[in-house]
């Protein structure tokens, strides 16, 4: 794992944290291979969450580096485009709920990082967007895809094609944040999110995801829903939970 990304686990909690402050944690070529290294690892380790972040008190990801993209050719670009992909698609896999923390700038590659995460929780100083447009390219690293689903699909147009960044308070009002909470309680509260969901039924909260997470058309959803419903009645968190209450007592779950 490059020295750009560090990775803590503690209490079952994963903490990936993306650190170039001095370069606004953009990601070169390097971070975003070690950010699907620290992934694999966080889940070799039994984690059951994983929270992602920036270093440094200006940003969560200010975006993909620049100083390293304007030269690319087209075949260069798309290797890194691939990288970037696998990367996110790691953490949109992760078997388990996953939080992005952020806490500053979270633009182009940094917002489609946070995109990747099931929940975003942003300071009131965070700042995201896909100013892409302004570059001459698009996002590259699932934006197009990711975006529509959080937010609806003209919102994700009109940021896109207009490369607007929306401040914390925006981002909330539009659905590209869950919550925003003051500069100082962001850690605070993200570890009473990662701590309360490490309670959670593991095999539960997986299939769950996977459900959520399903692609294709209606039918084949659906249809992915029923198949993790059912896998459930084969784990020992269905029947703790329903045993418990039954029995009418809180579940222990493994």
């Amino acid at each position: 794992m490059a020295e750009t990304v560090t990775l803590e686990i503690e209490a079952e909690i994963a903490t990936l944290t993306v650190d170039r402050p001095e370069a606004l944690n953009a990601l070169n070529v390097p971070t975003v291979d070690a950010i699907r290294d620290a992934v694999t690892e966080a889940e070799a380790e039994g984690a059951r969450v994983l929270v992602v972040t920036g270093a440094g008190e200006k940003a969560f990801v200010a975006g993909a580096d620049i100083s390293y993209m304007k030269s690319l050719s087209p075949a260069e670009a798309k290797q890194y485009a691939e990288k970037g992909h696998t990367a996110f698609r790691a953490i949109e896999n992760f078997p388990g709920p996953t939080i992005a923390k952020v806490n500053g700038f979270a633009l182009g590659g940094g917002c489609e990082l946070a995109l990747a995460c099931d929940m975003r929780v942003a300071s009131e100083r965070a700042v995201l967007g896909q100013p892409e447009i302004d570059l001459g390219i698009i996002p590259g690293f699932g934006g197009t895809q990711r975006l529509k689903r959080v937010v609806g699909d003209e919102r994700a147009r009109r940021l896109i094609y207009f490369g607007d960044r929306l401040d914390a308070q925006d981002a909330y009002e539009y659905g590209l944040v869950g919550e925003v909470v003051a500069h100082d309680e962001l850690d605070e509260r993200v570890a009473s999110l990662a701590s309360d969901l490490t309670k959670k039924p593991r095999h539960a909260l997986a299939a769950a995801k996977d459900a959520i997470n399903a692609q294709g058309d209606l039918t084949a959803r659906l249809e992915r829903e029923q198949i993790e419903f059912a896998d459930l009645f084969d784990t020992p968190d269905q029947r703790e939970g329903m045993e418990a209450f039954v029995e009418k007592r809180e579940p222990d779950f493994e």
